[in-house]
């Protein structure tokens, strides 16, 4: 039976058993003993001690009425360090109070548990070769990632090499000399840093104190096998942490990229159309230039569009890689969220505007006699303006594209079909078929009959343009032009190479395919369209390539 001692450790009250409580004063005698003769400076950091192992106490305890024994000074002991890893003098706090000279100087290799990312291998190493964390961070994940070495290291080290714990360690591990400068410096960050969350998270402090299990905290014997599996449990938590961090970093280069990207396009569309400025650089989306609102409001309702989920992405990624970084208040959200259902109405209310246009279909017709000799032939050709839109592979193709003529922009497009049908009238004749949309028929009339397209027959050569010019408002209006050559009977035609691409559902008696009729002569008759110049061997491929397809 032990006597009992109410003492006032760093302003918190504990009860003590005497032969604890000697030991823990014949602790703080010898620590007093190993500092300097400076009262003042030997005072603060009695105070500081006292305090640190108040706090280690308050750990310890679940009742106001449990009694702190002799093994709980030993592991405040253990943790604190004993008096002679602090002075030159070493002291023996258990029996005697001999002083016994020692280099304290000498830099140790510990895992640092203050700046772990894992397990603190990559900061220990980082202090023991003066190199920063970052850099032997990096060395372990490329070594990682290629190998698999740079991991199994990092386990091995994580396994065998001890945790930093004490000052004194903190000391060594970083090449500090352990004198009362230094653990000076130390106790007092390490109470400051305490301090700091003990103020702010009071609440959490008392729960987690309440409700530790501090039995199984004093009997923690562990094999070298159970060090292993927690290790290994802490990797594999460790490594959804690395999973999580990496999408974090994706978020946020993908996010950042996005509104990088809008910061320049928005402020060339917008600025461009406030100063009333035309630029080769600048390309507005087509519907821009068919719109009720202006470009430059039209650009900036796309940026917050797409550019709020975007911010919302980025700040996402910078709370998962720092648990640092705050939310939005309510505020900041719910303002963001109204302007981004206002830019979401405003481009809602633009886009049924602008399909609105394409509602209707409308056509434009123009026919035109070709005056040539009976039984003649009529040669077809398609040619392209090279100086207007230089093709490498010229054919029929339903997109368009934008050109500039006299400083002013136009739809560039290729999707121009040719047929041949029979004249019942018996004159030559061509007909030119042009197809656009609109918000109703009058106007998506008048759209088609803006298309530009041109043809010439000369000489008996049908010289046909394989492309056509539009209102480059009118870009995804579906815009078409169809070419039919009618022709009487006996009249001949030969398709040029130029035409291949170009023709369209011309029907033969032959059934040859499209693509196989060029480079032929074919005659109009009573039973059709029928070729004069193909071998029957030609046409039995020809049948062949059309019951493929």
């Amino acid at each position: 039976m032990n006597k009992t001692i109410n003492i006032n450790l760093g302003g918190f009250f504990f009860h003590i058993d005497e032969t604890a409580f000697q030991k823990l004063k014949r602790y703080l005698d010898a620590v007093s003993r190993s500092l300097n003769d400076d009262p003042q400076g030997k005072n603060e950091i009695i105070a500081d001690i006292e305090a640190r192992i108040s706090e280690l106490l308050s750990e310890r305890i679940t009742d106001a009425r449990q009694v702190i024994n002799e093994g709980d000074i030993e592991e405040i002991i253990k943790i604190m360090g004993k008096p002679e890893d602090y002075a030159e003098a070493e002291e023996n706090y258990d029996n005697s109070y001999t002083y016994q000279k020692r280099n304290t100087n000498t830099k140790k290799l510990f895992r640092d548990g203050d700046d772990k990312f894992l397990g603190g291998v990559a900061a220990g190493l980082a202090h023991y070769t003066n190199v920063d964390t970052i850099w032997v961070r990096l060395a372990f994940l490329l070594t990682g990632a290629v190998s698999g070495l740079g991991l199994i290291i990092y386990i091995v080290l994580w396994i065998l090499l001890p945790e930093a714990q004490s000052t004194a360690e903190k000391l060594q591990m970083e090449g500090e000399p352990v004198n009362i400068d230094n653990i000076e410096k130390k106790i007092r960050e390490e109470f400051v840093h305490f301090s700091e969350k003990f103020k702010e998270g009071a609440s959490e402090l008392g729960n987690k104190i309440s409700s530790a299990d501090y039995e199984k905290m004093r009997k923690k014997t562990k094999s070298g096998l159970q060090d292993f599996l927690d290790a290994l449990g802490k990797i594999i938590l460790a490594f959804f942490k690395v999973i999580g961090k990496f999408i974090g970093v994706l978020l946020m280069f993908v996010a950042a990229t996005v509104l990088i990207s809008l910061i320049i396009g928005g402020f060339s569309v917008g600025s461009f159309e406030i100063l009333n400025l035309e630029s080769d650089f600048v390309h507005y989306p087509p519907f821009f230039y068919d719109a009720i609102l202006p470009k430059w409001l039209l650009a900036t309702l796309l940026f917050i569009l797409i550019g709020v989920p975007f911010l919302i992405l980025f700040v996402l990624g910078l709370r998962i890689i720092s648990s640092s970084v705050k939310r939005f208040s309510k505020t900041t959200t719910l303002t963001l969220l109204g302007i981004w259902i206002i830019a979401l109405l405003g481009l809602a209310f633009n886009g049924i505007e602008y399909l609105s246009k394409t509602a209707y279909s409308g056509t434009k017709i123009e026919k035109n006699d070709i005056g040539f000799f009976p039984n003649d032939t009529i040669n077809i050709k398609v040619i392209n303006d090279d100086d207007l839109y230089y093709q490498h592979n010229f054919r029929r193709k339903s997109n368009a594209t934008e050109v500039i003529i006299n400083n002013e922009k136009k739809v560039y497009s290729n999707y121009v079909k040719v047929d041949i049908e029979k004249s019942e009238t018996g004159k030559a004749y061509i007909e030119v078929r042009k197809k656009s949309k609109g918000r109703n028929r009058v106007k998506a009339n008048k759209n088609a009959s803006e298309i530009n397209y041109k043809y010439l027959f000369n000489n008996r050569i049908l010289t046909l343009d394989g492309y056509f010019l539009s209102q480059y408002k009118n870009m995804y209006k579906e815009e078409e032009v169809y070419i039919t050559l009618y022709v009487p009977e006996n009249t001949s035609i030969f398709f040029e190479n130029s035409s291949k691409t170009f023709l369209y559902e011309i029907n033969n008696t032959d059934e040859i395919y499209e693509r196989d009729m060029i480079n032929h002569h074919f005659t109009m008759t009573k039973k059709g369209f029928k070729c004069t110049d193909c071998t029957t061997e030609e046409e039995g491929i020809d049948n062949k390539n059309q019951n493929n397809f």
